[in-house]
């Protein structure tokens, strides 16, 4: 169903579609067409709220290596260098739109337990007041260790969409969507979804080299949000011109309903 009316979007956007498909590092005309995105949809008047992952993979240039460590120090050494790259990233691309960003860094532990959550979402609710700006969340891996072995932020997409009581939680991802058949990728993706435990068996644990998701966690998180009254959107990072089509109901992607 198309619709115009202004919404309440969360966007994640994944390691594997803010880094260049042949090395380890950001890719910065990938990350212009996100933004660009971005700026279209809150000039169409919705609210935006972005859930970055690629902090990682921000820091590996400025460090001089060549690929994702395994040990966990060296991760969060990583990520603390990698995230002031990755905001400078977004706040001079936003520039041109007159946009600002503003940075939230988060753990799972700040959205369960009541009070953290409250201050969270109140803080989020005033930075959204202001027009101009366009709140980035991203896990503080340089303390908290979920996102660096699980989900790569798909889980706290999740849960930033539900304590928002957004409209609509967007997973971008290297994918149209869920395909139907995951070893026929020109068979494109299943259009709607009512129900994730009947297509859940359709996707495969596939990560990327920088990445920590993959579909089964995608498929979680949407699971987790439909369930909370957001319903959800699996589409490709790589084609974000599709975005303002997307939410107006169009485009090329999987639609997950909310159970009535």
């Amino acid at each position: 169903m198309s619709t115009t009316a202004p919404q309440r979007i969360v966007l994640k956007f994944g390691t594997g579609i803010l880094t260049k498909l042949n090395a380890p590092e950001p890719d910065p005309v990938q990350l212009r067409k996100l933004v660009e995105a971005v700026a279209l949809l809150k000039r169409a008047g919705h609210s935006v709220v972005v859930v970055s992952s690629g902090a990682v993979a921000s820091g590996l240039k400025p460090l001089d290596l060549t690929e994702r460590p395994t040990d966990m120090t060296t991760l969060q050494a990583l990520a603390a260098v990698g995230q002031t790259h990755l905001m400078h990233a977004y706040e001079n691309l936003l520039r041109d739109y007159d946009l600002h960003v503003a940075q939230l860094l988060v753990t799972h532990e700040d959205l369960e337990n009541y009070d953290r959550a409250r201050r969270v979402k109140t803080t989020l609710e005033r930075l959204l007041e202001f027009p101009q700006v366009v709140p980035v969340i991203n896990e503080n891996d340089s303390v908290a260790i979920e996102e660096l072995r699980f989900g790569d932020n798909d889980k706290l997409s999740s849960r930033v969409a539900r304590l928002w009581s957004a409209d609509l939680l967007i997973l971008l991802t290297s994918a149209p969507g869920l395909l139907r058949d995951m070893s026929k990728p020109e068979e494109g993706p299943i259009p709607v979804v009512d129900d994730v435990d009947v297509v859940i068996h359709h996707a495969q644990e596939e990560k990327t080299k920088l990445g920590t998701g993959g579909m089964i966690s995608k498929l979680r998180a949407v699971q987790d949000a439909v369930n909370g009254g957001v319903q959800c959107i699996i589409a490709s990072g790589r084609h974000a011109e599709q975005l303002p089509e997307v939410v107006a109901g169009g485009g090329v992607c999987t639609r997950f309903l909310v159970k009535r």
